[in-house]
């Protein structure tokens, strides 16, 4: 099995979300892509089998299989522009959603852009929103009453929580456990805390810990349902986003987003990608 490294959504060429890509003629068993996964730590690996003019994807966080993963999928498109050429790549997700991806290698540069799954939202009932708050160490006042907390779907779901103040993402920290726990009991794939430093430029942080990993760098589908969040409230968005995440870590990330104003249609999420040598951050 052969296994790509690339870090998606690296911003002026450095940093990005680290992904394991591996293109495959036919998937091996559950247990074997789990087990690859685990052992490569990263947030996520994509394994991608061609189907005719198709491909079929799943998505392999270290401790379980994920739905959908946006920085995956970036990092998918580019390694399939390498392999057979620039153009879009038609791909299929485990449930059977069709979605696409387009690679671009160009002056020696990797990027793609995918259009992710429907998008959907529903606010947070109060019992929910005081848990979370609760797990992540907030109150109600640091809340930004623009953008209520939410369940947010673009591909995966997510529990969404708007701060009021920057600084309020600054001094994230959860128990791990009580964190997974949460994730799991909801059935989410993160819990994502943002901020609105203008209508169109947003800080974010994504929790991991129902799939094994403390925070997630660069989240893709939380973008994606972030933006169609926004787009079903109204928000004055313009058609686009620009999402910073990962610097809180050290680990500088930049997601460009598009949307149309047709509530619940997919979102256009783009990124450069970085190949990573012996599967570190160069």
């Amino acid at each position: 099995m052969h296994i790509q490294h690339f870090a998606a959504f690296s911003r002026d060429g450095q940093g990005g979300n680290p992904a394991g890509v591996v293109l495959i003629d036919q998937f091996p068993g559950d247990e074997v892509m789990q087990r690859t996964a685990a052992d490569l730590g990263y947030s996520e690996t994509v394994f991608a089998a061609q189907q005719g003019s198709q491909w079929r994807v799943r998505y392999f966080a270290p401790t379980s299989e994920v739905p959908f993963c946006g920085h995956a999928t970036i990092a998918l498109g580019a390694a399939l522009a390498e392999a057979h050429g620039n153009g879009t790549y038609p791909l299929v997700l485990h449930d059977g959603t069709p979605i696409v991806v387009e690679g671009l290698v160009q002056d020696g540069s990797l990027s793609a852009t995918l259009r992710s799954p429907s998008t959907r939202s529903q606010p947070l009932d109060a019992q929910t929103t005081a848990r979370v708050l609760a797990v992540f160490g907030y109150h109600h006042d640091d809340l930004d009453p623009r953008i209520p907390p939410a369940r947010i779907h673009g591909g995966a779901s997510h529990l969404l929580i708007a701060l009021r103040d920057a600084e309020g993402l600054a001094s994230l920290q959860y128990e791990f456990e009580a964190g997974r726990q949460l994730m799991l009991e909801h059935g989410v794939a993160t819990v994502g805390l943002v901020h609105a430093e203008t209508a169109q430029r947003f800080l974010a942080r994504h929790a991991f810990a129902g799939g094994g990993v403390y925070e997630d760098p660069a989240t893709g589908a939380g973008a994606a349902a972030l933006a169609g969040y926004l787009r079903d409230l109204g928000w004055p968005h313009g058609g686009t986003l620009e999402i910073l995440q990962g610097q809180h870590m050290g680990v500088p990330c930049r997601i460009a987003v598009r949307m149309n104003a047709r509530p619940g249609e997919g979102i256009q999420v783009s990124g450069e990608v970085r190949r990573l040598v012996a599967g570190k951050l160069a």
